[in-house]
Formats: C-alpha cells, sequence, structure tokens
C-alpha cells in the first residue's frame, strides 16, 4: 500500500454484480473516469467534495475491497456502500408476472447504487440528449482529456478527475466545437452551473434546456433513484415493450407497463436494458452527426 492510498473492506450482507451496479456510471469506451480491471475491479474518477479522488473497488469472496487515492480518498470509502446499493431495497419491489421473475432472477446481484455527485451525472446526461451515445461519449472523451486533472493513484494516463461545476463555465465555446458539442447543450450546461445542484436535486427541470429524461438519467446515478424513469428515451419504451409483451410501445404504453412496479420503475427498466429481449433493428437508426466539421 503506498503512502497516500486508503483502504476499506467491506462485508457484503446480499448478493453483489459489481459490473452490473457500477457499469451504469460509464460513458461508452474509453471513458476517462471509468475503467474495468483485469483483476475483475471497477476504477471511477470522481470530483468530490473534498477534492480529486480515484476508487477502485474488487470483489473478494464475500466482501469488497475498496482502495482510493487523492483528497477525496476518504470520503470516497465512506460513500462505497452507497455506491454498492447499500441503500437500495430490490427486495420490496412486487413480482407481478413471469416475465419479470425471469429478469429477477438474471438480475440477482444488480443493485440501484448512489454516487453523491449530481454534476457529475446531469452533466453526460445533457451531453446524451437526443444524439446516439457515441457522439455524446465522444465530447466527454474530449473534454476530460482536455481540462481535467489527471488522476491520482496508480492509474493510466489517460484517466482524468471531472472537472468541478464553476469549471465547466470557463471551457471556451470553440473547444465546445472541437469536442463536437452544438451550442444548444453547450448554453444548458453553462446556464447549469448557476444552480447548486447537489443540494437541490429535485430542482433540475428548473434549468433550461433539462427536461423530464435528462432529469431521470441523472437521479438514477446520482440519488439511487429506483422509480426514475426515463420518459423521451430513443430505445427504452421499444426495449420495455419488446420485452414485456412481444412488441413495441411508445412512452404512453411503457409507462402503463411499468405502472404495477411504482418506486421501482427505474429498477425494471435496467434489468430489461441488462437482460431484456432486443428486437431485430429494421427501421431507421439515429446517425452519429458531428458539428466539428459545421
Amino acid at each position: 500500500m503506498s503512502a497516500a492510498e486508503r483502504v476499506r473492506e467491506w462485508p457484503l450482507p446480499w448478493p453483489l454484480d459489481l459490473r452490473a451496479t457500477l457499469g451504469h456510471h460509464r460513458r461508452g469506451g474509453g471513458d476517462p473516469a471509468f475503467a474495468y480491471g483485469t483483476d475483475g475491479s471497477v476504477w471511477r474518477v470522481v470530483h468530490t467534495p473534498d477534492g480529486p479522488g480515484t476508487l477502485s473497488i474488487r470483489r473478494i469472496g464475500d466482501r469488497v475491497l475498496g482502495r482510493a487515492w487523492g483528497p477525496g480518498a476518504d470520503w470516497l470509502l465512506e460513500m462505497m456502500p452507497d455506491m454498492l446499493g447499500a441503500s437500495d431495497s430490490p427486495e420490496s419491489m412486487p413480482v407481478r408476472d413471469a416475465v419479470v421473475a425471469g429478469l429477477v432472477r438474471r438480475a440477482e446481484g444488480l443493485r440501484i447504487g448512489r454516487s453523491g455527485r449530481v454534476w457529475e451525472a446531469l452533466v453526460p446526461a445533457i451531453l446524451e440528449q437526443k444524439v446516439v451515445g457515441a457522439e455524446a461519449w465522444r465530447a466527454w472523451r474530449y473534454l476530460l482529456r482536455r481540462y481535467g486533472e489527471p488522476a491520482p493513484g496508480p492509474v493510466p494516463d489517460t484517466m482524468r478527475v471531472p472537472m468541478p461545476r464553476r469549471a465547466w463555465a470557463d471551457i471556451p465555446s470553440w473547444e465546445w466545437h472541437r469536442s463536437g458539442i452544438e451550442p444548444v447543450r453547450m448554453r444548458t450546461i453553462r446556464g447549469a452551473t448557476a444552480l447548486d445542484v447537489e443540494r437541490h436535486p429535485d430542482k433540475l427541470t428548473v434549468l433550461r434546456g433539462v427536461g423530464v429524461w435528462t432529469e431521470a438519467e441523472t437521479r438514477s446515478r446520482a440519488i439511487g433513484d429506483a422509480d426514475a424513469v426515463s420518459v423521451g428515451d430513443y430505445h427504452i419504451p421499444t426495449l420495455v415493450g419488446t420485452t414485456l409483451i412481444g412488441q413495441a410501445v411508445d412512452d404512453d404504453g411503457m409507462l402503463e407497463l411499468l405502472e404495477p412496479y411504482a418506486g421501482h420503475r427505474n429498477r425494471v427498466v435496467r434489468m430489461i436494458e441488462l437482460y431484456g429481449v432486443r428486437r431485430e433493428r429494421r427501421g431507421a437508426r439515429m446517425s452519429v452527426r458531428d458539428y466539428r466539421s459545421i
């Protein structure tokens, strides 16, 4: 253990699928703030209330080993159980039909954890508004590698600390353009820096350009909202409908199907995203846009 390293062992009180639980925070391949280790560990880089920190979590039998570095190390280790779903209660979800019962069996160990960092969930959600993931993740990688400081600890040189809220307002417009982000999403993120979102996670939709989809995506990750439904998503209604009743539905149809699971609708969606039925794609797909050449 290095002098700057902090360690915590935590006994697991329930089954845990580490990758399924923490993978929700990964923003595409090459995410500078997230990595999978060859030993089965998951690595996250976070700008905590105490400053930058890197957290590595590895499951060893019936316990998890957390290792952390940087000024935010103690905060990350304190938050580790909640990140893994210690505040979640999947056992309280009713099982209404055989399809959901099958999902529950396959998803044993999936927890809805909370990161405790609203801003770091909000910015990627805004970047992902109405675009394919590849476009948003490309911008996330560019901006973190350009403006994020190197992650503390024994990590690859490519890992970066997400910038704190105020720093996003100082990114010049030409760098947003180089990242591939058009002015609308740029202005939404800049405008959001005016609100202390860590203190007001229930007021995100008062921000211009932040709607119910962005709020749900943020709350799911930051505060572990097991009921947050991403209404307005391009793919999720089709996934939900195809898995639960064998046919695609729209948002209204999705909400009707999920209504018996009120309080756990996000949980059902997460299970479907990971283990549900995927219909063969035959129609038009959303294309990856590139504003950098405009």
